[in-house]
């Protein structure tokens, strides 16, 4: 049979009472300590852990990185923004900078210009304003061919230009128009410091004219990619640009203009597009490290010198393996390289007694393995008087030959 202990009932609650109190003194007290020594601990670098603050105040705190280094003001970003004020911002303060370029081709009949498609525009960037000039960047298959040059400056107004100087391999060029035709210059970047996945902005004028000055926005989608190029249109790579990819939309037009980084900064000029019906949202853009250099030698000299060889020369992949042992005599161990078609006289080549049929396989003790290896190991890596250790095969014997590089330009 069940019972009421009243005196039990008492007991239980007089001892809660008694566990309860000293809990809500203690959680006070700490409280209260915590508030009090948080500061001065924070400010002794005494916490084993780093404490960031959210509002504009951060930089102005002392704080350490994962490796215990001091962090200065400068180091530390605040990248919660508006992107769309930011962006409005951006191109407001940028968009002088960009301008259109028209490639004009003189054509003695009309039929015949309607006929080549001769001429078009493009976008440029000014980059710098030097005495009564200002410089602009574009590409070279904008300008490329043309007897004139015109630029189209942001309120329409169209000035005589001149080209300064043009290089192929980089797709790059170099305008000059009078400095009072300029109202901004763009302040130029670092590609190396771009991340991938980091916000893009490109300017240019897109399909014409009409469109100018037109913007689109988009992501960092990757860098140092190698697409290939054709500049001859004969099937085979000529050269392999490397590039920055990114989803920004950029089409015919945009060609010369400007990639933008969130401060406002050139990380790029805006060169190829992949137009294939099935494929969307891959643009390209030359990295601006590899611009300014270009660029300054094009003013200085109006085109690139490069270190010239002096052969025509195929990869081995362009003609049937066979051919590899029953016409060139090449022993199985071959596994890629270059074949000399002919050899230009009294280049180096002919003084390094390189002769019609050698494969070469090494340069500098570098296996290569077509003309877009060859070129890039003369063009990036080499210069004019530099001397070039060349391996190469003739009727199956391997051979070495060194040959002093003289200059060819484009």
């Amino acid at each position: 049979m069940g019972y009421y202990d009243d005196h039990y009932i008492s007991r239980q609650k007089t001892k809660r009472r008694n566990w309860l109190t000293p809990f809500v003194i203690g959680l006070v007290l700490g409280a209260f300590l915590f508030a009090i020594l948080l500061p001065s601990l924070v400010n002794n670098n005494l916490l084993p852990y780093q404490i960031m603050i959210s509002d504009n105040t951060a930089t102005n705190q002392h704080q350490t990185d994962s490796s215990g280094e001091d962090l200065q003001p400068s180091d530390i970003r605040n990248v919660e923004v508006d992107i769309s004020t930011k962006i409005s911002e951006i191109v407001g303060e940028v968009s002088p900078a960009v301008v259109g370029v028209i490639n004009v081709q003189d054509q003695s009949d009309i039929w015949q210009q309607e006929e080549s498609g001769g001429g078009g525009t493009g976008s440029g960037v000014i980059y710098k304003i030097e005495n009564d000039s200002a410089f602009i960047v574009t590409n070279h298959h904008v300008i490329q061919g043309s007897d004139q040059v015109e630029i189209v400056l942001p309120d329409e107004t169209q000035v005589e230009a001149s080209v300064v100087g043009s290089d192929m391999f980089t797709d790059l060029a170099v305008i000059e128009m009078d400095a009072s035709n300029a109202e901004k210059v763009i302040e130029v970047g670092q590609s190396e410091d771009v991340h991938v996945g980091e916000p893009a902005i490109a300017i240019g004028n897109p399909l014409g004219l009409h469109l100018s000055g037109s913007v689109t926005q988009g992501i960092i989608s990757g860098k140092q990619r190698a697409i290939p190029q054709d500049f001859d249109m004969d099937g085979r790579a000529d050269w392999q640009a490397e590039v920055i990819q990114t989803d920004a939309a950029i089409n015919p037009g945009n060609s010369g203009g400007a990639l933008l980084n969130l401060d406002g900064q050139l990380i790029g000029i805006n060169s190829m597009k992949i137009a294939e019906s099935a494929v969307e949202g891959i643009g390209f853009a030359i990295p601006v490290d590899d611009v300014m250099p270009v660029i300054q030698e094009l003013e200085a000299n109006g085109e690139m010198m490069r270190a010239y060889l002096g052969i025509e020369a195929y990869s081995l992949n362009d003609i049937a393996k066979v051919e590899w042992e029953r016409s060139l005599n090449l022993p199985d161990s071959v596994e890629g390289g270059i074949y000399i078609r002919s050899v230009e006289p009294m280049s180096p080549a002919a003084e390094g007694d390189l002769e019609s049929y050698d494969v070469i396989t090494e340069l500098d003790g570098k296996a290569i393995q077509d003309i877009v290896d060859l070129r890039k190991h003369l063009y990036s890596e080499k210069s004019v008087g530099d001397e070039l250790t060349i391996t190469y095969y003739r009727e199956g014997e391997e051979n070495q030959t060194t040959v002093e590089l003289t200059s060819l330009s484009y």
